[in-house]
């Protein structure tokens, strides 16, 4: 189905969606878009609703079974403005959120959904999801010089790092962190201070009252930890084209980087395994 905007999908086309876990993904460019949704679709989101402009192209098949709704993802504060906007028509609805050419690993996602996965979550008395935005990168500019290659992808092995996350008065927040590495960290001269984060609440119970941040964080402080008091728990990654992308597009950083390769640099194996092995996803105690 296709609407001609946020407010027409809400009154026709927010009713008409499932119980179960809805993936909203905004289309910035037209880059591996097919690819996102194709990912999402088979990790068994009860519904997907791709928000694009009209004059992105998609395949029919994809056209079917999913909702497209005709948005323009700039300035950001767009998309932060729609997802409230889904939050506050659709209490009580787990959602996830992406940008193109970003695809989403939970451990074991080869052989369990979303669904199965959130529900395992929600006994554990969780309403939210700490997420690793994971840089992917080309492994040769010359070849690919936006920097986006599936086929050829790599990722950074190491150099992520976790910080205490402060109050404005200096206080540590509980169970909170600030996450950083991969590309934003390496290349954080190109990168505002403000966007070099890779913690991302990429899943979440909606509910009233709720409002998500330009930061990504959200207003409800709970939902910002990555574990609740008593132990472990799920954590995912979303594995993300989007920093090598803006590197590559942007006039005073493209020109500067010659290639995304370092030491560290392994290939991407698009398996949660791997992720685990990495340590940049957590099963919890007992998923």
């Amino acid at each position: 189905m296709q609407y001609d905007s946020v407010n027409s999908f809400l009154r026709s086309g927010m009713p008409t969606l499932s119980k179960g876990p809805i993936a909203l993904i905004f289309a910035e460019d037209e880059v591996e878009v097919e690819s996102t949704i194709r990912h999402h679709l088979n990790l068994g989101f009860a519904a997907l609703v791709a928000f694009m402009p009209t004059e992105f192209t998609l395949s029919d098949d994809l056209a079917e079974r999913i909702h497209r709704v005709t948005l323009t993802c700039a300035p950001r504060t767009v998309v932060f403005d729609t997802i409230n906007t889904m939050i506050a028509s659709a209490p009580t609805r787990w959602m996830y959120y992406c940008y193109n050419a970003e695809y989403l690993f939970f451990p074991f996602c080869e052989t369990r959904t979303i669904g199965e996965m959130l529900a395992f979550h929600t006994e554990e008395r969780r309403d939210a999801m700490l997420t690793h935005v994971v840089d992917l990168y080309a492994d040769d500019l010359a070849a690919f010089p936006n920097g986006v290659a599936p086929d050829r992808a790599m990722l950074d092995r190491s150099g992520y790092y976790a910080h205490n996350r402060h109050t404005p008065d200096g206080h540590p927040v509980e169970r909170q962190l600030d996450m950083s590495g991969g590309l934003r960290w390496r290349f954080e001269d190109h990168i505002p201070y403000e966007r070099r984060r890779i913690d991302r609440i990429g899943l979440f119970k909606s509910r009233k009252g709720l409002t998500l941040r330009s930061d990504h964080t959200f207003n409800t402080q709970e939902y910002n930890t990555y574990s609740c008091p008593w132990h472990h728990n799920l954590t995912a990654a979303i594995c993300s084209f989007r920093a090598a992308k803006a590197l590559k597009s942007n006039a005073g950083s493209t020109f500067e980087i010659p290639s995304f390769q370092w030491r560290n640099s392994v290939a991407f194996e698009w398996t949660s395994n791997q992720l685990l092995d990495l340590g940049l996803i957590e099963p919890g105690q007992w998923f």
